[in-house]
């Protein structure tokens, strides 16, 4: 998408925000319906002006500009264009200061990333990927972390493409 940008969420950005989160949780409750609850939001919008707006927890929205011009007969000059989120990624800085066993390195983690489905196939996600790369790199991260669901395989594809390779396993038996 030529449009597009990328930049740090803010709370005008929630309810589209919300959206992808459900679509996330969606793909997730019908993988492992034992685990994922359907039909609820994983944060209120309080919990998530929160995150916004911590340091600790950036997260980054890939946007385009809205059709809003103020001439469709939906929209009128005084309503402000907004932008389309096409995608976004939850981050949390981890370290492990003075562990007996674990290095002290900065890690960026990837708690969540979602490409809304109606965009999917147009580089969103690798450019939204791509800018988190790059910010953890100016951030003095050694690495960048995410886990990724044995019930997504296409999330698991599209990460070995962007470079990622398993680091940790978690496993179950289900009893």
């Amino acid at each position: 998408m030529d449009d597009m940008t990328i930049r740090r969420a803010t709370a005008a950005d929630i309810p589209q925000i919300d959206e992808l989160l459900r679509q996330v949780l969606e793909v997730h409750h019908a993988g492992r319906p034992d685990l994922f609850k359907g039909g609820v939001k994983k944060y209120t919008d309080e919990e998530l002006k929160a995150i916004l707006t911590n340091d600790q927890t950036p997260v980054f929205v890939a946007v385009a500009p809205s059709a809003n011009d103020g001439t469709d007969a939906e929209h009128n000059a005084d309503s402000p264009a907004t932008d389309q989120v096409l995608g976004y990624a939850f981050c949390v800085f981890q370290q492990h200061l003075n562990s007996n066993i674990l290095t002290d390195i900065k890690t960026l983690y990837i708690d969540d990333l979602c490409v809304d489905e109606r965009s999917r196939g147009h580089h969103v996600g690798s450019t939204l990927y791509r800018y988190v790369l790059g910010f953890a790199r100016q951030s003095g991260c050694h690495n960048v972390t995410l886990n990724v669901w044995a019930c997504n395989p296409k999330a698991q594809a599209f990460y070995e493409r962007m470079g990622l390779t398993p680091y940790h396993i978690g496993m179950e038996q289900v009893l």
